[in-house]
């Protein structure tokens, strides 16, 4: 089996970098190291992982060679603590170190058996891949990389960059160093421009079929405000609002309360300041203005929403309809 990985930064400052590198992964591998245990940022990943929808993973607890047996087994309490009522709950915890190579072979097995678990992504979709990196290379000219979330492309496609309309067409594409003439969802998957100027291209924009996205100022969205907030979430909160690879300021207009205590849901509207590209059902993630840290998400409901007023018994009865239907 071919795996993509994605190593995404633990620091606090980075946690942006994180959400961006997290969209559209299969399968996360929760690091901790046994010297330092649970540290506060292994908290918040594992709140973005759960608000971005993964549903497979396992614990690779690192350099067990720095501690003793004693030490090792206390980790292990903390960790089994920690992931309870999680989509880790079950997941192996994996004892490995790098310098001795001790556990490698299980940690790989393991990760052998759960991917041979995780139904294979849909190829017929609409194909959208949310833009992480923008570079130029001599001779070929501008290239993206990302990870393609759903649907296929191939060379000699037309594409578009949402939300800004910019078209060009598909001149190469990689997946894993390889050349080849297309890729499919989940792969991370490089893409060679015809004729585009890097300048023109912005991280966080969606590569995508022409017109089959429509740029947005506003979402209408479920929230789930986390459980571990201090204090309730007001009407009209300045917020960050993440998705796919973007991170956009914006305000929460609450629609069927004035404001929500922490582990409670919500309908709201994501009124933004600038544009969003999305389609029902995607995921996001919220972190608060200042000081910076994730208090929530969930899924769009309405990606190209009107402007709504908070407390309309018939704008929460449509919502509750979209919500009601997407589970059919």
């Amino acid at each position: 089996q071919s795996l993509g990985i994605v190593d995404v930064p633990g620091h606090e400052k980075f946690v942006k970098n994180m959400v961006a590198g997290a969209t559209g992964i299969d399968l996360v591998v929760m690091i901790i190291a046994a010297d330092e245990g649970i540290m506060p940022q292994t908290r918040e990943h594992l709140e973005i992982c759960t608000l971005l929808g993964v549903e497979f993973g396992l614990v690779a607890l690192t350099k067990i060679d720095m501690v003793d047996e004693e030490w090792l087994m206390l980790v292990h309490e903390e960790i089994e603590d920690f992931v309870q009522g999680t989509f880790l709950e079950n997941a192996p915890v994996v004892p490995v170190s790098a310098v001795t190579e001790e556990g490698l072979p299980k940690l790989v097995s393991s990760l052998d058996t759960i991917c041979a678990s995780i139904p294979t992504r849909s190829e017929s979709g609409l194909f959208r891949l949310p833009i992480d990196r923008v570079f130029t290379m001599k001779g070929f000219g501008t290239v993206i990389t990302g990870t393609l979330i759903s649907g296929t492309i191939t060379v000699g496609d037309t594409v578009v960059l949402y939300p800004t309309g910019t078209e060009s067409k598909v001149r190469g594409l990689q997946v894993h160093n390889q050349s080849v003439t297309s890729a499919g969802a989940g792969m991370r998957t490089a893409v060679n421009f015809q004729g585009l100027e890097k300048a023109v291209v912005q991280r966080g924009e969606i590569v995508g079929a022409p017109n089959t996205l429509v740029p947005s100022h506003m979402v209408d969205v479920t929230l789930h405000y986390l459980e571990s907030n201090t204090k309730a979430l007001k009407n009209r909160t300045r917020v960050r609002f993440h998705s796919g690879t973007s991170e956009i300021m914006g305000v929460v207009v609450l629609l069927d309360c004035e404001q929500i205590k922490p582990g409670q849901k919500a309908f709201a509207q994501i009124r933004l300041e600038g544009q969003v590209a999305l389609v029902r059902d995607d995921r996001y993630v919220l972190r608060s203005y200042s000081p910076v840290r994730t208090i929530g998400g969930g899924r769009v409901i309405n990606p190209v929403p009107t402007k709504h007023k908070p407390l309309r018994p018939e704008v929460i009865e449509h919502l509750k309809s979209l919500v009601n239907e997407n589970r059919e």
